[in-house]
């Protein structure tokens, strides 16, 4: 960091503990409602070296010292965080309307993307039309059904690419075939094209896009504790999130051009046809920043999330070759001797939902969901929750809770086969989709994609380490971004079940 990049810093914390000590002199209000509990914080920092390399697992342990309901001091920023069914749903249901809108990471507000983008922007007429537009024209159950043959080709190209590497002894990128499969059928809902081929360096740097957004935008970040050092942008953070959007923007201008060029003359009813058609009759209603603001929600949230669950999954059965074999023989039961898994059969597989379910619970997608910010003071199990306080649910804290569920560390996907709790929104003890009006719009979407690619997977070879390693030293480190990302890619030698 350069002399000048120092000197602002002390300039700037020095201002910030003026504040601080201007503050602490005002005269309290002595009706004012006790706080949540949580640790003393540091001068000018707060808390922030609480946090660690690992939020979600600092916070989870910090929450079973202070309790479900914890106040942070984060540099300026004072949290909530929250860490128990009862009171995520006090957030999510009881108090969403006062808890819906946002704050803002540092990253978040590159080209603007935190005032056009349907995951951040506040909840408003604007939030509402683009919600409703993506429900009817990707994920309602009748947009989701006429796609079905989409999703069969896409679950084909995977299962040939993994003969492929069979029959060539091939170890399997399991992490990086998922996302290759989401992404093209990503891509060709939205643009009816493919962007990316199996095993393809294309592929790979679309994978790095995405995941370097989710890791710059989820990375601490002291812009976003000390907001006067955006000015600076110390940690390059909104520098980096700037290069990777714009990147992404620039295949989405190029795919638009061709389109509004009529290049291809062949009729197109995919996603990117809707918007342009709405953007066509009424510029003001649908802007073409707009759409491609849009476009990277659906690009990021809907690749990136499919193939990281499919990975934990893989990882997780192959740790424990009983519950492999035991969804195995579910699926040979159910789908029988038909080549593929249809999505009319996942209602019919129990198990499969189970294992699904169990690594939700244990590997969340978004360990911490989006931050929520509260618009007015409100009362959460006792304690007020002041103005403009953000608000975490740490779901994967709640998902480890031993007094929810029996055995937390452990892969068990039993404990789903006698029960009723799904992950849409309703049951506050398995949120990774979150809830409320703010939980994710592509659920629908991906509650059939992971069945259905962790199905193709399974039912058709069975999977060995390389090198000789045995199955109980497959890494399980987390790598904290947005999401949570397995350290160690899982990579695997498929073996057809019946020849290769």
């Amino acid at each position: 960091m350069s002399m000048y990049s120092l000197f602002t810093l002390f300039l700037l914390l020095s201002f910030a503990a003026s504040l601080l000590i201007l503050r602490r002199a005002v005269k309290p209000n002595p009706g004012r409602r006790k706080l949540p509990p949580g640790p003393n914080p540091l001068p000018i920092i707060g808390n922030i070296l609480e946090l660690g390399q690992k939020p979600h697992q600092s916070l989870a342990k910090l929450s079973k010292v202070y309790g479900p309901l914890m106040r942070l001091k984060l540099g300026t920023m004072t949290t909530v965080v929250v860490s128990s069914p009862e009171i995520a749903r006090i957030v999510l249901q009881k108090s969403d309307q006062v808890l819906s809108s946002r704050t803002h990471p540092d990253a978040i507000r590159a080209l603007d993307h935190h005032k056009l983008s349907v995951a951040w922007m506040p909840v408003d007429n604007q939030w509402r039309k683009l919600r409703k537009l993506c429900k009817e024209k990707m994920f309602s159950v009748q947009r989701l059904d006429a796609n079905q043959s989409l999703r069969r080709e896409k679950l084909r190209q995977l299962k040939d690419y993994v003969n492929r590497c069979c029959a060539d002894g091939q170890a399997v990128d399991v992490g990086r075939a998922a996302f290759t499969t989401s992404l093209n059928l990503l891509s060709a809902t939205l643009f009816s094209v493919d962007f990316a081929a199996f095993g393809s360096d294309s592929s790979q740097e679309l994978r790095d896009v995405v995941w370097g957004i989710m890791a710059v935008v989820g990375r601490p970040n002291f812009s976003d504790y000390f907001p006067l050092l955006q000015l600076v942008d110390l940690q390059g953070i909104f520098r980096e999130s700037t290069f990777y959007f714009r990147k992404c923007f620039a295949i989405f201008d190029e795919i638009i051009h061709q389109r509004l060029q009529g290049s291809d003359s062949m009729s197109k009813n995919d996603m990117l046809e809707a918007l342009l058609d709405i953007n066509q009759k009424n510029e003001s209603e649908l802007s073409f920043d707009d759409i491609k603001h849009l476009l990277l929600d659906l690009f990021v949230a809907g690749t990136d999330t499919t193939s990281s669950t499919v990975e934990w999954a893989m990882a997780e059965l192959m740790r424990n070759p009983e519950k492999l074999s035991k969804a195995r023989t579910e699926l040979r039961n159910v789908v029988g001797q038909k080549e593929e898994v249809e999505e009319s059969d996942i209602s019919r597989l129990p198990y499969l939902q189970a294992v699904v379910k169990e690594t939700f619970r244990l590997h969340p997608t978004v360990p911490l969901l989006l931050p929520r910010k509260a618009v007015e003071d409100v009362e959460i199990n006792g304690f007020m929750v002041p103005r403009n306080t953000q608000v975490i649910v740490n779901v994967w804290a709640i998902g480890r809770d031993s007094s929810v569920w029996p055995n937390p560390d452990t892969f068990m996907p039993e404990r789903f086969m006698e029960t009723e709790t799904d992950f849409h929104g309703q049951h506050f003890e398995l949120l990774p989709f979150g809830g409320g009006r703010r939980i994710c719009l592509g659920l629908p979407l991906a509650y059939r994609m992971v069945h259905l690619v962790l199905a193709t997977l399974i039912s058709n070879f069975d999977w060995k380490l390389e090198e000789g390693l045995k199955l109980e030293e497959i890494d399980m480190k987390e790598k904290f971004g947005l999401t949570l990302q397995k350290a160690i890619p899982l990579k695997a030698l498929p073996l057809k079940l019946l020849q290769c």
